[in-house]
């Protein structure tokens, strides 16, 4: 706690979203750069969930809003069923208790007593913190009507909405949204934890930008995108002066909206914590000075995309991959309002390859792939080692830009072999975040 409040103090940056202060003077919970004048010590108390303080009896505070806080690895370490439990609670759309119990393996009680013991409140309870402070960011940020916002966080009517933000966060949607003036058009920030070097991360992304599809200028990235059969297309760009990025969004209906905004955070990787993702990075041999500050790990719309990336990538540079992936989009990607999207996996599976200019093995490779993704839907990525032609490369490239799993290490991969022998690293010293490593060493070259 002494960490907690050295960065309350400060208010640290970097801790923005790693913890929560709650104030039993006033009632209300806070994110540690909240501009107020800070409470005393003894007032103070600290969670690492916003849920918990909501849980406590504590309601958000609408000067710094917790419900636009980065989010957090505070999770770490705690049990991985839990770590589990909570990324599939925070998905959308819901599943219940029982189906989410099901997936880890266990009972629905079991689940609810590794809630109580962990966070000390049910996990229903914890799904509908979240909402609600999904709820809020619409409201604050968004001129979507109360109906639009209930339907983007799950709740099934506005009345519904309505009564769960007075019970919840003493307040009602009018007091939240306040007098702001919101634009016709769905605009969002996101925020993230400095320090973020945007130039790698444009750079990378711009690197392998697909032509209609992909569109990265100085201070910019969109795309197009589909997600649960629907279209659409964002369009992210950053303030550094304010730590977050000003994403205007075009969809229809709402009600997955809550996956496309996380769907974009993890692209921009948005929520990693730097000072613990350093400290790895020395530990194996990277000197700081030698690091990039504010590394981050750009990640790919969807897996299936990804593993195409990776296939049209063996052995050829970037530059040849993303020629055969702008002609792969081409041929088999559908004409949108806003540009071309990426291909389905049956139109792929079904097109006529042979204008794509690669070896007749990786064009059966592609469309094996391809193939496989129509028979199992989201299938794990280590299954797809049992398909000819894909290897662990292939399927780590997945698992690192389709997933962006932190602990991904290419060690396979030709660049990662000469700089390890460069620089006498030790990489399983850079554990959990070796996908970190990975990015900082394509980054040295």
């Amino acid at each position: 706690m002494q960490a907690f409040q050295q960065a309350r103090m400060a208010r640290d940056k970097r801790f923005d979203g790693v913890f929560f202060v709650a104030v039993k003077s006033t009632g209300i919970f806070c994110r540690p750069v909240c501009p107020a004048v800070l409470p005393k010590e003894q007032n103070v108390t600290y969670y690492n969930f916003a849920a918990q303080a909501m849980a406590a009896g504590y309601r958000p505070c609408l000067r710094c809003r917790p419900d636009s806080a980065p989010g957090s690895y505070a999770w770490k370490g705690v049990d991985t069923t839990v770590e589990r439990a909570l990324s599939l609670l925070s998905a959308f759309p819901h599943l219940s208790l029982q189906q989410i119990a099901e997936k880890l393996g266990i009972t629905d009680r079991y689940l609810r007593g590794l809630f109580q013991q962990h966070l000390g409140l049910a996990p229903k309870r914890y799904q509908l913190y979240q909402q609600l402070l999904f709820a809020k960011q619409l409201l604050h940020q968004t001129g979507l009507s109360i109906e639009q916002v209930a339907q983007a966080a799950g709740f099934q009517s506005a009345r519904r909405l309505q009564d769960n933000v007075r019970q919840h966060l003493q307040l009602t949607p009018s007091q939240i949204r306040g007098k702001q003036q919101h634009t016709r058009a769905l605009e969002l920030t996101l925020s993230f934890r400095p320090p973020y070097n945007w130039p790698q991360v444009r750079d990378f992304l711009a690197l392998r930008a697909v032509p209609q599809m992909e569109w990265v200028d100085d201070d910019s990235y969109a795309r197009t995108f589909r997600m649960d059969g629907r279209q659409g297309w964002f369009h992210a760009r950053v303030d550094e002066a304010n730590d977050c990025f000003v994403v205007k969004l075009e969809m229809q209906p709402l009600d997955n909206l809550k996956a496309v905004i996380d769907q974009i955070r993890r692209i921009l990787d948005l929520d990693a914590q730097m000072p613990l993702i350093s400290t790895a990075l020395t530990n194996c041999g990277i000197a700081v000075q030698d690091q990039l500050p504010g590394l981050r790990l750009p990640g790919v719309w969807a897996p299936f995309e990804a593993g195409c990336r990776a296939i049209l990538g063996q052995q050829v540079s970037v530059k040849a991959a993303i020629g055969l992936l702008t002609r792969l989009t081409e041929l088999c990607g559908e004409s949108s309002e806003r540009g071309r999207l990426f291909p389905l996996p049956e139109a792929i599976a079904e097109a006529d390859l042979t204008s794509l200019r690669m070896p007749s093995s990786r064009r059966e490779t592609l469309k094996r792939f391809a193939s496989y993704y129509l028979q199992h839907a989201n299938p794990d990525p280590d299954d797809l080692l049992g398909i000819k032609g894909i290897g662990p490369w292939t399927v780590s490239y997945i698992k690192l830009r389709g997933y962006s799993q932190p602990d991904i290490w290419l060690d396979s991969d030709l660049v990662i072999k000469k700089q390890i022998a460069n620089y006498a690293l030790q990489p399983d010293q850079a554990a959990p975040w070796r996908s970190y490593l990975t990015l900082q060493l394509w980054s040295m070259l």
